[in-house]
């Protein structure tokens, strides 16, 4: 049986495509691995690259990509949306296919060493990968971020997993983990006013009472409007079609409506198929109902 894993690698990077693509060109050129996707965002002034292959494959491909992005970002010049800590923002290994939860979480660990011992950029450790528990939840360890850096890693409780308590001078610290499949899922709203954006986030959260496993935020997208931006942490338990329309209703009462989403990198088959069964009311519907599902049994 094959061992697939597949990495997403966030980047503070979506406005120049001279960067983005050489990050690409560096994952492609990388034997073993196979690019999915590649997306950037102006606003967040970020791209998230999806990539997989065996596991020794893409520890190699990140670390390439990460070395590329020391070089070409440099985060003192860096203004976005969306929370981040350094140049490479985050590295999460996902199993995919014929290995365990637990052979990733050795693989981050070995990916942050090299990180920290080739580009002396500090790391920290995220999800199944975290050392403790206050480290497990990615918008804890990035609390401050990049330009709270300095202070946060002079309190001995937020020293770095590997390295030193000093951010690199222009990369900042990355951020490694291994964890289950998520979507990254954006609702823009008919309203340009980011406070109702805030305010649905609020509600959709679930660290503030809202949808479990959601993390949610308002921010102002590219196109001027303002937008929830959403990581779904398990599909299986709050399906996109829920956080769809808690973020409806909750709009309403802003007097603001839903103008489209989108998915950032990709969305399991089946978070897609629970969607098509709740909207459509399908009765009895099966993923084996899907044709290309069905080709590839």
């Amino acid at each position: 049986m094959a061992r697939i894993v597949e990495c997403v690698p966030n980047f503070s990077e979506g406005r120049r495509e001279e960067v983005i693509q050489a990050l690409a060109e560096t994952i492609r050129t990388t034997d073993g691995v196979r690019l999915l996707d590649v997306q950037a965002d102006s606003s967040h002034n970020r791209c998230v690259l999806s990539f997989v292959g065996d596991l020794e494959a893409v520890r190699a491909a990140a670390l390439a990509a990460a070395g590329r992005a020391v070089e070409l970002i440099d985060m003192n010049r860096h203004r976005g949306e969306h929370p981040r800590l350094g140049a490479v923002d985050v590295i999460p290994l996902v199993p995919v296919a014929g290995l365990s939860m637990e052979e990733c979480v050795a693989a981050a660990h070995a990916l942050g060493r090299e990180i920290w011992e080739r580009l002396r950029v500090p790391v920290y450790f995220y999800a199944e990968a975290a050392t403790r528990a206050e480290r497990r939840r990615l918008p804890d360890i990035r609390k401050g971020e990049y330009e709270g850096l300095k202070g946060k890693l002079a309190e001995p409780a937020w020293a770095p997993d590997v390295g030193d308590p000093v951010a690199h001078p222009t990369a900042g610290v990355t951020v490694v983990g291994a964890r289950r499949p998520l979507i990254a899922y954006n609702i823009n709203l008919t309203t340009a006013d980011v406070e109702v954006a805030r305010r649905i986030a609020r509600a959709v959260r679930e660290s503030t009472g809202g949808l479990v496993n959601v993390q949610a935020m308002g921010v102002k997208a590219a196109s001027g409007q303002a937008q929830v931006s959403m990581n779904l942490l398990d599909h299986t338990r709050t399906p996109v079609h829920r956080a769809f329309e808690l973020v409806r209703v909750e709009a309403a009462r802003h007097g603001a409506d839903i103008l489209e989403s989108e998915i950032v990198g990709l969305i399991p088959l089946d978070a897609v198929a629970d969607v098509a069964r709740f909207y459509l009311r399908l009765r009895g519907f099966d993923r084996a109902q899907i044709l290309e599902a069905k080709l590839m049994e």
